[in-house]
C-alpha cells in the first residue's frame, strides 16, 4: 500500500508542488471563465496582488470592520462561499500600497467568483476590489470582468499542504459537531 495520500484520504499529511504558472499542463481543466486552478490538499483557493487606489488604505481596512460587523450579526453570511479562510493584507512597494487577498475555499474558481458575485448582489453590498486599480466598474453585471481581473492580479502558488487534505469546510463543521455532542453526552454521564 502507498504512503502517498489520496485526495478522500484526510489521515495523512499531504503537500502539493504547483508548476510555474498554477497548472498542471496535462491536467488543466476548463470552466466556465478558462481554466480552473488545481484542487489542492489545501483545497482550491487563490491569492491576488494589486494596488490600491491613492488615498483609499482607510477605505480597505474600513471594508475590513464592515466584514467582521456583518459576521458578528449574521454568522452565515458568507456561508455560500464555503470558504476556510480568508486573508487580507495591505503592504508598501515604492511608497505606494498594494492589497493582497488570499481566500482558501471548497469549490472551484468559477463557482467562488459566481457565488461571490451573486452575495454582494443580494445584500446590496460592494466589494474591497472596488478600491483596486484597474477593477471593473460593471463588475456586478459582467462576472467575467471580474474573473478576467482576479486572473490579472493572480499569484499562483508552488506550494500548498494540508494537515488535514482535501477536507471541506462542512465535513471540519460537522466534525466538531459530533465532538462536541460526544463530549456533552459524556459530561452528563458523570
Amino acid at each position: 500500500m502507498s504512503d502517498t495520500p489520496k485526495q478522500n484520504d484526510w489521515t495523512k499529511p499531504a503537500a502539493m508542488a504547483i508548476p510555474k504558472g498554477g497548472f498542471f499542463k496535462d491536467k488543466v481543466e476548463q470552466g466556465r471563465y478558462g481554466p480552473i486552478f488545481p484542487k489542492s490538499p489545501a483545497c482550491y483557493g487563490f491569492t491576488i496582488i494589486a494596488k490600491i487606489k491613492p488615498g483609499r488604505e482607510d477605505a480597505v481596512r474600513g471594508y475590513g470592520n464592515k466584514i467582521e460587523e456583518t459576521i458578528k450579526g449574521l454568522p452565515e453570511a458568507l456561508e455560500v462561499l464555503q470558504l476556510h479562510y480568508l486573508r487580507w493584507v495591505l503592504f508598501d512597494i515604492n511608497k505606494e500600497t498594494y492589497f493582497m487577498y488570499q481566500g482558501i475555499f471548497d469549490t472551484d474558481f468559477d463557482k467562488y467568483t459566481e457565488d461571490a458575485v451573486a452575495l454582494f448582489g443580494k445584500y446590496g453590498i460592494n466589494t474591497v476590489f472596488e478600491n483596486l486599480e484597474g477593477f471593473p466598474e460593471d463588475w456586478k453585471t459582467n462576472p467575467t470582468a471580474f474573473v478576467k481581473f482576479v486572473r490579472e492580479h493572480q499569484c499562483p502558488s508552488f506550494l500548498e499542504y494540508g494537515e488535514y487534505p482535501y477536507v471541506s469546510a462542512k465535513e471540519i463543521k460537522k466534525a466538531l459537531k459530533l465532538k462536541a455532542a460526544f463530549s456533552e453526552a459524556l459530561d452528563q454521564m458523570q
